[in-house]
């Protein structure tokens, strides 16, 4: 009994240490996006701003148009994140609860994709991009459609929502095809209430990648107006390489929505984590 508490005491220990260690960092910028540009690095360092300044944060509005690649970035990320989850769960329905030939030798090959890196794609991408937009302007290269378009569907969505469906009882399904109810109503009135605490963890692990993306806006992009907020605080942080609370309060004014977002959405992310691992592992 005692071995079974110390074993409680000491796991704890351990996960109280790698947490601190985790929201330092954060807890530091945040104090720094506060401090003085002198007092950034003074010494000794102080944790606390002495004297308190919202300074930085103004001036983020200023050095560059932070509001302009805020709404790009919400614009982007808010449609990758719908797209995603509803093809992605419509695709993961039919792969777990559909029959037809050569369903699991398709399924193998997407899931053979994600070997491949992003980055090998990235020309041939670009190159469509940019001879789709000499074709029709408002798509293709440095517009919406561009930056949206190569993450629209993912197969790590497909794949995270096959495991949660395949928890669905079959029985459900068929009582609602005799009832007369097509496949795609069984999508929207079954499938799509039942699978809510599924499609919100591929809701968040789309938020994260397509909020944080900087490579791809990076190459696709070229005018201000169509830049990200990856691009901008980049941006930030090279026009003001020597003020710190600058940068650092870009920093957290970008990462505050991915809080945000966890925060409002953790209990259904931990059930659909929860629910395709117990299916999977059964």
């Amino acid at each position: 009994m005692r071995s079974r508490r110390r074993n409680r005491v000491a796991k704890s220990g351990f996960l109280l240490l790698a947490s601190f260690l985790m929201i330092v960092p954060f807890l530091w910028a945040l104090s720094t996006s506060f401090k003085l540009p002198g007092d950034v690095f003074a010494y000794p360092p102080r944790f606390l701003p002495d004297p308190f300044t919202a300074d930085n944060y103004r001036n983020i509005t200023t050095l560059i148009p932070f509001p302009r690649y805020f709404l790009n970035s919400t614009i982007v990320t808010g449609t990758i994140v719908v797209l995603n989850v509803f093809f992605g769960t419509a695709a993961a329905y039919a792969f777990a609860k559909l029959k037809f030939p050569g369903r699991d030798a398709i399924f193998f090959l997407l899931l053979l994709t994600l070997m491949v890196p992003f980055q090998v794609n990235l020309i041939p991408l670009f190159k469509m991009m940019v001879e789709l937009h000499k074709a029709i302007p408002p798509l293709g290269a440095d517009t919406y459609f561009g930056l949206i378009a190569p993450s629209a569907v993912s197969v790590f969505g497909i794949f995270l929502m096959r495991g949660f469906l395949r928890s669905i009882p079959d029985e459900i399904l068929e009582s609602a095809r005799m009832d007369g109810a097509s496949e795609i109503r069984v999508l929207r009135s079954i499938v799509f209430p039942l699978a809510v605490p599924g499609m919100a963890t591929l809701a968040i692990f789309t938020f994260l990648g397509a909020w944080n993306d900087f490579l791809w806006p990076l190459i696709v992009t070229s005018s201000e107006d169509m830049r990200t907020l990856p691009l901008g605080l980049a941006l930030l942080a090279r026009r003001n390489n020597s003020d710190w609370g600058t940068t650092m309060a870009g920093t957290i004014v970008t990462a505050a929505p991915m809080i945000i977002i966890f925060l409002l959405m953790q209990r259904r992310f931990i059930e659909g984590l929860t629910a395709g691992a117990v299916k999977d592992g059964g």
